[in-house]
């Protein structure tokens, strides 16, 4: 057991990570972990001490963890604590934040949210915006026809990386620049890029994170050198061009909307900014409606 100095950010999330602890306990039964439920129970749930023992930890190390006290717990330990209070992800994770531990599940490959059947139903009402759900890594949770239809192109097939999920970076890291459906792609990739970067500093130390950043870069000397540069930016509004063999090139407005439910996700939106990016969006409708075109989505 270490009892370290607690820096001000740890001390306005010790007395949190303490309640939130408390109010977990209280919820479990005895017999929901399988023990008898016993006699003379002042406060409902379990004790402190049965938490300790069903998660193999000391009896003080628990008691000091729940009481804020500013100790080093570790990933290992924060399972176990988590098993035994039947913490859900969302859960689990908060639990990891509030112990300042970097957040590691036990999976093979990427986490996928599930998007429910009202997220979709948003993104196909946008139409005719082109229009993308995506996480902090720029992998594409949904998207609606536009979007697919916006950057379907013969030969830039979306990259589905490492994890077997479809994600964005990956495309245009893998894509001939002659190819790229961005057609600044000097300016758009180093921002993309530092905006990555300012969502990995949440995830620093996540084996899933670590190992994506570091299968990209040795797939792409470009990423890599712009990973190395350290810029960071937030997510904003922003007008990008995109080339289609059917549509030409078309300017259109970013915006990014948060969605309820599912952290560090965002709904994407693609305005048209002048008459003759709208015209290009209305020829790949028609496309799309009579089936033309090609059927490779890009990203």
């Amino acid at each position: 057991m270490t009892i370290v100095a607690a820096l001000p950010t740890q001390r306005r999330r010790r007395p949190e990570l303490a309640a939130f602890l408390r109010s977990r306990r209280a919820r479990v039964t005895p017999e929901d972990v399988g023990m008898p439920p016993g006699l003379r129970r002042r406060t409902p749930g379990l004790r402190r001490e049965e938490v300790a023992q069903l998660s193999g930890v000391g009896v003080t190390w628990y008691t000091w963890l729940e009481q804020g006290r500013p100790i080093n717990a570790s990933a290992q330990v924060l399972d176990a604590v988590a098993r035994t209070l039947r913490l859900d992800r969302p859960e689990r994770e908060h639990l990891y934040h509030l112990a300042e531990v970097p957040y590691a599940p036990d999976r093979s490959g990427a986490y996928v949210p599930e998007v429910s059947p009202e997220i979709q139903g948003i993104l196909d009402a946008l139409d005719p915006l082109p229009a993308v759900l995506y996480n902090a890594r720029y992998d594409v949770l949904a998207t609606n026809v536009l979007y697919e239809r916006l950057l379907m192109q013969d030969g830039t097939g979306l990259d589905t990386g490492p994890f077997g999920i479809r994600n964005v970076l990956w495309a245009l890291f893998s894509v001939p620049g002659p190819k790229c459906p961005v057609v600044d792609r000097k300016r758009e990739l180093p921002l993309m890029v530092a905006q990555l970067r300012g969502a990995y500093g949440r995830h620093v130390g996540e084996p899933e994170w670590e190992e994506f950043v570091r299968r990209l870069a040795e797939a792409s000397p470009e990423f890599a050198r712009l990973w190395r540069s350290g810029d960071v930016v937030p997510p904003g509004t922003r007008v990008k061009v995109f080339r289609h063999e059917l549509a030409g090139e078309v300017r259109l407005t970013s915006v990014s909307l948060s969605v309820n439910g599912m952290p560090e996700c965002r709904i994407v939106t693609y305005t048209p900014t002048d008459e003759e990016s709208r015209e290009g969006i209305e020829i790949l409708r028609r496309a799309k409606a009579k089936g033309d075109g090609t059927t490779n989505p890009a990203l």
